[in-house]
């Protein structure tokens, strides 16, 4: 991509790219099924995330996640009137991601039941992933969410560290995720959980408040704690 590419194409793009590989990775690789699949995932996620920051980084920030951008907003580090576009256009890329997926899977020969297969979507309770309640997946979606920004925005406030910003973020995830996968499926993004819940509807779409309001009060929390004092005369 060009660095003149609209900031929020650049985020649609970004947040299509993480759903479908990361969630591609559980359904089409078949990772979710194999003993060491959950790192394989988290693996999977992390570097993908990775490779978009240096892709398109210098275009919209790489954010592809509304969590961050309401989280960075709060830290005073991204403008409060360009929210409200970044936040749509990463749901629309979800839907976008997730639909890609579903229309690959429906390629199958023997044919794919998304209601039932699902397509890699987030969730808790008896026969979801670990069996774990709604208590636990909030506060691992918030505290996980927490974690992740607080590092976002460590790492790429150092001078020194920003070069290798791309891969400390990556990595991050895929140690978040790895660990906390099978709680709720470490979302620790709103889009990310959206696009799989909207299509695949039933329980992943009853659950979704959870993985809209936790991340961002996650990420809210994270970017209160390291707010920038905004220079004289700066609006905020």
């Amino acid at each position: 991509m060009s660095t003149r590419t609209n900031p929020l194409v650049a985020e649609a793009f970004g947040t299509a790219c993480l759903v479908l590989t990361g969630c591609a990775s559980a359904t089409i690789g078949g990772y979710g099924a194999t003993p060491l699949g959950v790192l394989a995932v988290a693996l999977v996620f992390g570097f993908t995330l990775t490779f978009l920051i240096f892709a398109i980084g210098p275009i919209s920030g790489c954010h592809i996640n509304p969590a961050i951008t309401l989280g960075l907003w709060v830290a005073n580090r991204f403008p409060g009137d360009k929210v409200a576009g970044y936040v749509l256009a990463q749901l629309l890329g979800g839907i976008v991601g997730a639909g890609i997926l579903a229309l690959i899977l429906s390629g199958q020969s023997v044919g794919y039941d998304i209601a039932k297969m699902g397509l890699g979507q987030t969730g808790w309770g008896n026969g979801v992933l670990g069996g774990y309640g709604m208590a636990a997946a909030f506060a691992t979606e918030f505290l996980a969410t927490l974690v992740f920004m607080v590092v976002i925005i460590t790492v790429t406030d150092d001078p020194e560290n920003r070069r290798f910003a791309g891969l400390a973020i990556g990595l991050c995830l895929a140690a978040l995720i790895a660990c906390f996968a099978n709680v709720s499926g470490a979302s620790l993004n709103p889009a990310r959980s959206f696009g799989p819940a909207a299509l695949v509807g039933g329980t992943a779409l009853s659950q979704l408040w959870l993985f809209l309001l936790a991340p961002v009060f996650g990420a809210g929390i994270g970017g209160l704690v390291l707010r920038r004092q905004p220079a004289v005369g700066q609006s905020i």
